[in-house]
């Protein structure tokens, strides 16, 4: 691990709180169906998830180097740049938290990092390219997730037509253990690069390393991080995810995650940081939309639609303004 002094320590530790938030935030992603169809309780799912968290952390650095060096010109910012996209972040996942609204830590994230950037040296160091990529992968992933989720459940529908429901129930309840873990695995694969990014955009920007390559400190304290985010749980936006939406049986809840999680291995291999919070969510709704459009509760997914259209100018205002704010106190 290199020498950090001053601002640039501060971001590191901003990119692990972030990390940290990420994995606390985001717990309902991999853990809310689990633990709405009871085939486990709270305390194993948020255990079970940290645990392959960290694991799926080592999957790939696709993403955190699209972070690191696709969004923003490295060599145009400053670590004062990247610290005010952080803690824009981390004020954005705090209010929605308190909310108990589902909203995406990766448009928070990229929100905040554009905000802050533009407040510095204006559009020119933004990398339109590769943002308009993140940002149609980030359209498209929801679109996916929800047709993936639907076409699951008609397969298996369509396999077990003839299966006693007892003896269905039970076998999901076994398979939903698997789904559950590739669910959780995959969270950490897409999510946890998307810190390692920022850290290694911050080590670029400041001199400490000349390329995009993570370096293995980073990827294994963004992995610890986030597994122990996990691990301490957001309950309240579990409770939304995953009882709110859509009544959820184990056959259900192994749809959803398995289509959801398809798509975030998919993305995370070609380097894409989509949002999991948007994946799962639309999952479960093309899983609920097989039984009837009633069955989902719209109500409650207009109110979260809201709130992720609001997620990238929210967190760029933000991270705008803590950079204004650290330019004034230095």
């Amino acid at each position: 691990m290199p020498d950090l002094t001053g601002l640039l320590l501060l971001t590191v530790v901003l990119a692990l709180l972030f990390d940290f938030s990420n994995g606390w935030h985001d717990c309902a992603n991999a853990v809310a169906t689990v633990v709405s169809t009871r085939v486990l309780s709270p305390l194993a799912a948020v255990i079970l998830a940290g645990v392959l968290n960290v694991a799926g952390a080592f999957f790939s650095t696709a993403v955190a180097k699209m972070i690191g060096g696709g969004i923003v010109f490295p060599e145009a910012i400053t670590s004062a740049v990247v610290a005010a996209a952080l803690a824009g972040a981390i004020l954005w996942n705090l209010v929605t938290l308190i909310l108990g609204l589902p909203t995406s830590s990766s448009h928070a994230l990229i929100g905040g990092l554009v905000g802050s950037a533009v407040a510095h040296g204006g559009w020119a160091v933004v990398q339109f390219k590769g943002l308009r990529a993140i940002l149609e992968a980030m359209v498209l992933s929801p679109l996916f997730g929800f047709g993936i989720g639907f076409l699951v459940m008609i397969a298996i529908s369509w396999m077990f037509f003839r299966v006693h429901r007892g003896v269905a129930t039970k076998t999901f309840c076994r398979l939903q253990l698997l789904s559950a873990s590739f669910m959780a695995f995959s969270h950490g694969s897409n999510d946890a690069q998307k810190a390692m990014g920022i850290i290694t955009l911050a080590l670029v920007s400041s001199g400490q390393l000349t390329s995009s390559d993570v370096p293995t400190w980073v990827i294994v304290s963004c992995a610890l991080a986030m597994g122990l985010g996990t691990m301490v749980g957001g309950w309240r936006i579990m409770r939304t995810l995953g009882m709110r939406i859509v009544k959820l049986e184990p056959v259900h809840g192994f749809a959803a995650e398995t289509g959801a999680a398809s798509v975030l291995l998919f993305t995370a291999h070609f380097g894409l940081p989509v949002s999991t919070t948007h994946t799962i969510t639309s999952s479960i709704l093309g899983v609920g939309a097989t039984k009837r459009l009633s069955a989902v509760r719209w109500g409650v997914t207009t109110k979260i639609l809201s709130a992720w259209l609001f997620t990238l100018p929210g967190a760029g205002l933000l991270g705008a303004m803590v950079y204004g704010v650290l330019t004034l106190l230095n």
